[in-house]
């Protein structure tokens, strides 16, 4: 039980649980509970989600609603919640993980250009610590989108706000930014700093810091510099966030 109970108190005793959980590695109860979290999400998600509009839409983008029956389309929308179905549960089996690892790797990368080597379990350990407030998140997605009598993809968007994003009067461009000052996000690098300067003796601030600085770097890719090259330049359109955004 204690393997279970040491990896969890993080998210209310970091200073203190970050240390002792990386010492013993324990990366395998915080990566589960992410999988089942963020697999519940995805299933919440699916089963709460009116794919009609979304469908609809769809298809008359690609000009084939007008010859099809409406049986057709309405299978269409059972194909595409079903599908739904199995991209969130994959997302929380199959991505999560694999995200996990590339983030303990750039960890391993990032103390090898600063000479301070460790074993990579406790790396390991320190990206599934820090996906906690992810898991958390999730969560408290599949909770509230289970209260939901139907959802529409515009309102997943705002379903649990958690960023500066859902202000009202800001541009696109600003709201892509402020997209990246995330609550969970923003615990959860808090988190991958302290488990970084555990594994491997830097500093608590100096880590910190240094995980803000990537933290940042990738909001800046996947935030706004990729979202503008996707919707035709910097003064394109904006594209529509995922669901989850994490």
């Amino acid at each position: 039980m204690s393997s279970l109970v040491q990896p969890t108190r993080v998210l209310v005793d970091p200073l203190d649980a970050t240390g002792a959980a990386i010492e013993a590695r324990r990366w395998f109860w915080p990566l589960l509970i992410l999988v089942v979290c963020v697999s519940a999400s995805g299933t919440a998600f699916s089963l709460r989600w009116d794919a009609g509009p979304a469908v609809v839409r769809q298809l008359q983008m690609t000009g084939k609603l007008e010859r099809m029956t409406e049986t057709e389309i309405s299978e269409e929308i059972q194909t595409a919640s079903r599908k739904a179905l199995v991209a969130g549960i994959a997302k929380g089996v199959f991505v999560m993980p694999l995200l996990t690892l590339v983030l303990a790797a750039a960890l391993w990368v990032c103390a090898w250009l600063f000479d301070r080597t460790a074993p990579f379990g406790r790396f390991m350990s320190a990206a599934a610590l820090a996906m906690l407030p992810i898991a958390l998140y999730h969560a408290i997605f599949a909770v509230c989108a289970l209260a939901q009598y139907s959802l529409t993809e515009a309102r997943v968007a705002d379903l649990v706000p958690s960023s500066l994003a859902v202000l009202d009067g800001l541009s696109p461009k600003l709201q892509r930014v402020l997209k990246g000052v995330d609550f969970f996000n923003l615990w959860s690098v808090g988190l991958l700093g302290l488990g970084f300067s555990s594994a491997t003796g830097m500093s608590r601030g100096r880590a910190v810091l240094l995980c803000l600085v990537l933290y940042v770097l990738f909001v800046g890719v996947f935030f706004i510099g990729l979202p503008a090259m996707s919707a035709g330049g910097p003064g394109g359109p904006p594209r529509g966030p995922p669901g989850g955004a994490r």
